[in-house]
């Protein structure tokens, strides 16, 4: 005599564990999406076609320092650009050597910053950390720096060496203008500012 088989009786699942389900898939979720959101913005600077680097171009040649417009309503070569500051650039290239950069401060506030090939801060100074007269800087890539003659009479205190990370670069350079009378004093300032090749 055949024994009737019995219906497996399929168990609830319980609350909780749809819950928990529910909750990883929400986190996995969000991780991706983080994920894709910061790769897509760090990116941005390596793909975009008219990044700082093209735009400014347009106005500058290598290894040489070029005012730029004051901003206008109409527009301004890098964008969120300040109307109280006069600002010069210099596009670098470091393969066929270092540069020297030098600075006369102004009166108020003047500031260098350098920058990648493609728009990453990598170094900044003031006249006030500068503690010169003059802001005088040699710009150099890694392999140049290990090339320097160990010298004990040239200190930290002597020579300030900034080390790019890339050959190509930008530097900016901006004075504050006091008073609206004084924009042309700092025009003519800023305009006495070089950038060269450092002479051996």
């Amino acid at each position: 005599m055949r024994m009737p088989l019995r219906r497996r009786t399929r168990l609830a699942e319980p609350p909780r564990s749809r819950i928990a389900r529910l909750v990883i898939t929400v986190a996995v979720g969000l991780v991706l999406g983080g994920l894709v959101h910061l790769v897509s913005v760090l990116s941005m600077p390596f793909l975009a076609e008219r990044d700082a680097f093209a735009r400014l171009s347009a106005i500058a040649t290598v290894n040489t320092v070029a005012p730029m417009d004051d901003p206008s309503p109409a527009g301004a070569v890098l964008p969120a650009s300040d109307p109280a500051f006069v600002t010069a650039v210099c596009l670098y290239d470091l393969s066929d050597g270092p540069l020297k950069l030098t600075l006369p401060p102004t009166q108020d506030y003047t500031s260098v910053s350098f920058y990648t090939r493609h728009g990453l801060a990598f170094y900044a100074i003031n006249d006030r950390a500068a503690g010169r007269e003059v802001i005088e800087l040699d710009l150099m890539n890694a392999r140049q720096k290990a090339a320097l003659p160990e010298n004990d009479e040239v200190t930290a205190a002597d020579r300030l060496i900034v080390e790019s990370p890339t050959d190509e670069g930008i530097v900016l350079m901006r004075a504050l203008v006091g008073t609206p009378s004084a924009r042309e004093e700092v025009r003519r300032r800023l305009g006495d500012a070089r950038c060269a090749p450092l002479a051996n």
